[in-house]
Formats: structure tokens, C-alpha cells, sequence
């Protein structure tokens, strides 16, 4: 999603009591606050086609998946991921987590930058974060950073299967961008026909 910076220093108390009736999300970082603006089309059918994907599979487990309204406390820092998985029964609060397993991020031209630097610094240091996944909207790749291999990336195309480790599911990305409209799934369509 796109951020715009909004407003002078208040508490994490403060932050979190306005979170749960304001009409406008916010990302809470250093004690400032952040609103978030719409997203695109394309940015809410990927959010919505790994989201329904990650809950299918994850059905009748002890993880579950939220998409975009859910968020992550990490230092008292507070960000709304695209989509996260966590497995930790004791959520510790209805409103975010500790210890997501997976995180998605869907990027734009705003938020690349923050996504890939910012966020993936804070990110990495969530001890239960198994994975991190950045999807570009305007054209087709998944890029998967993993702890395992101490955070370097894996890049994804149309044509690959990607396999989220940390819940052992496989996806094509031909299915992650399912119903997008970007010049690379047109081009890979009409290819395969």
C-alpha cells in the first residue's frame, strides 16, 4: 500500500486505541504515524489470490492466514503486511501479532524502496519470520527472502512454482497472478495459447 506521512509523535497506547476507530489505516514507526492509502486493483487481487490460497491450505491447522488488516508489532514499531501467516495460538492481542512465520508485501512504486529496505531490516529481526515475500504488481515477480539462507532472495517468474517452505505449500506463478493485467501476464498468456 502507499504511505503518506502524517503526523507528530504519540504513544503506542495512543496509536493503537486510534487504530481501532479510525476509517484510515496507519503504520506506527518511532513513535510517529504513518496513513495508508488505497491500493490498486492489481495490488488487491494479489493480496486476495495468495491470502485465499495461504487459508485453503492452511485449514485445519493451528496457522492461520490475514490479509492486510492484521498487524505486526515488532519493538513497538506497527506495519499492516499484505498477507501473514502465524502459527502462535496466543496472538497475545486481537489487533497484531509477534510472531508471524510468513510475510507478504505486494509493491508498488511508492512503497518498493520501503518494503525492500526499511521494512526488510525490521522484518528480519521477528525471531519466528521464516519468510518474507516481496510481489511486484506492475509486472510479474515474486521475490522470497529466507532465513535459512540468511535473507538472501530467490526470484520467481511466470513459468516457476514457487514453494513457501514455511508452510510447505507449492504455488505457480501463473496462479499468484491470476486475473492481473500487467504487460507480462498478457504477454505470457497469449504466449501459451
Amino acid at each position: 500500500m502507499n504511505v503518506k506521512h502524517a503526523s507528530t509523535y504519540i504513544s503506542v497506547l495512543d496509536y493503537l486505541d486510534g487504530e481501532k476507530i479510525s476509517d484510515v489505516k496507519h503504520e506506527y514507526i518511532n513513535g510517529e504515524v504513518y496513513a495508508m492509502a488505497g491500493a490498486s486493483r492489481s495490488h488487491n487481487i494479489l493480496t486476495g489470490n495468495v491470502w485465499s490460497a495461504f487459508m485453503a491450505h492452511l485449514d485445519g491447522t493451528r496457522c492461520i492466514s490475514f490479509s492486510s488488516d492484521m498487524k505486526v508489532n515488532i519493538d513497538n514499531q506497527f506495519f499492516y503486511p499484505d498477507v501473514l501467516v502465524t502459527c502462535d495460538d496466543d496472538l497475545g492481542d486481537d489487533y497484531y501479532t509477534t510472531a508471524p512465520i510468513i510475510l507478504v508485501e505486494v509493491l508498488s512504486k511508492s512503497t518498493r524502496k520501503m518494503d525492500k529496505s526499511f521494512k526488510l531490516a525490521a522484518y528480519k529481526t521477528i525471531p519466528s519470520l521464516l519468510e518474507y515475500v516481496l510481489i511486484e504488481q506492475e509486472f510479474a515477480e515474486i521475490e522470497i527472502c529466507r532465513r535459512h539462507s540468511h535473507w538472501s532472495s530467490t526470484h520467481y517468474f511466470l513459468g516457476d512454482d514457487v514453494h513457501f517452505e514455511s508452510i510447505d505449500l507449492t504455488l505457480s506463478v501463473e496462479a499468484i497472478y491470476r486475473r492481473v493485467q500487467n504487460q507480462d501476464v498478457i504477454d505470457y498468456l497469449q504466449a501459451q495459447t
